[in-house]
């Protein structure tokens, strides 16, 4: 390695940071040998949920070597996408629907990938090598790498902090055959401070760096096909897609600014859209006003069940005609949701009339079970 690996990496950290990514560290496919251990003990507590994708694949999670026999070292690579507000506060505006930061602009696999593509053109080309890019669409464990790379280091939330980006970087790597001189691991800096886990609504976090996704309200809202459970339903809020709470309240955020490049910045309908709005999506309307973002992935239907769980929690009765509008709703876990809401903002005389006319015709077994349950 010498002198030329150094030299190498000297290179492609200026070529990155030209290409505008906002951090950029080198690391050995060798550089996270407790991974494989920490992910099978994840996996064996079931903490994965129904993400069946983590297990498929997960001796090459665990180790790039396994997915990649060649790779010799990997460019780990961030790019910051800071909120310019606090995303905290519209969890106070229950007639909207707060949607997750990462989510409110263009969709970071796109934006992500370009850059990605083009960084590791340019190292295939000019350094005569072999290269594969990866965002968040393999099993690849973005945040052990970029911890062992030294862009950050993996807070109690389990997510990545940087020193100079807060909670707030998308993660991307380039696998290369090139031999480079890695860079050393961040410590962690989170000290005694325990803010993430205090204030998750669903005590997702069974100690610290332990998540149990099955609590996530990211998980719940995003992950999630089917009803989500009960138990969660009035700590979600008005949070329609993921959830920031753990990452807003990060000390270390006071260092991070606004996203770097204006394609992640939020879109303005995204800030705080009204939740009867929503609600009144149907297919086409949710693809026209999603289109680039990330929640475009979801799907109608999943989505307008998350509009329902907030539109139960919002204590307002005036959005109770947008819920019974949906009693009738070709998707079940719309029509489930839907009679959720209603159970929390009309008085029982008026909710024994909704079930006289629609739970009797009801075929969904979920959906049945939405009437007994609120009756």
């Amino acid at each position: 390695m010498g002198e030329s690996a150094a030299s190498r990496a000297a290179d492609i950290k200026a070529r990155a940071i030209a290409g505008g990514f906002d951090a950029v560290a080198i690391v050995g496919a060798d550089a996270i040998p407790q991974a494989p251990a920490r992910l099978r003990e994840f996996l064996d507590e079931g903490r994965q949920g129904a993400m069946d994708w983590m297990a498929t694949r997960a001796e090459e999670r665990g180790d790039p070597r396994r997915l990649w026999g060649d790779v010799r070292s990997i460019v780990m690579l961030g790019v910051n996408y800071g909120p310019d507000d606090d995303p905290l506060a519209q969890l106070s505006d229950k007639s909207t629907g707060a949607i997750s930061v990462y989510a409110r602009g263009r969709d970071y696999h796109d934006v992500v990938k370009k850059k990605l593509k083009a960084l590791a053109g340019a190292i295939a080309r000019d350094y005569a090598c072999e290269v594969k890019v990866f965002v968040d669409t393999a099993p690849v464990m973005e945040k052990p790498l970029a911890a062992a790379a030294g862009i950050g280091w993996q807070g109690k939330h389990t997510n990545l902090v940087s020193r100079e980006f807060g909670s707030w970087l998308f993660l991307g790597a380039v696998f290369t055959t090139l031999d480079l001189a890695p860079d050393a691991a961040e410590g962690d800096h989170c000290g005694a401070c325990r803010r993430c886990l205090d204030i998750c609504p669903t005590a997702a976090f069974a100690a610290p760096y332990r998540l149990d996704a099955r609590r996530c309200i990211s998980y719940l809202t995003i992950e999630l096909k089917s009803q989500i459970p009960v138990e969660f339903r009035k700590a979600i809020g008005n949070r329609i897609y993921g959830c920031d709470d753990c990452l807003a309240v990060c000390p270390w955020n006071k260092f991070a600014q606004a996203a770097s490049d204006a394609q992640l910045a939020a879109h303005d309908e995204l800030r705080a859209p009204s939740l009867a709005a929503l609600a009144a999506l149907d297919d086409a309307g949710f693809r026209a006003l999603f289109a680039g973002t990330p929640v475009k992935r979801l799907g109608r239907d999943r989505f307008v069940r998350n509009v329902l769980i907030a539109i139960g929690n919002s204590g307002d009765a005036d959005l109770a005609p947008s819920a019974m509008a949906l009693l009738g709703d070709a998707a079940g876990v719309v029509r489930g949701a839907a009679v959720w809401a209603l159970s929390q903002l009309t008085d029982a005389a008026a909710f024994a009339g909704l079930r006289d006319d629609y739970a009797g015709n009801e075929t969904d077994p979920g959906v049945i079970e939405e009437w007994a349950r609120a009756s």
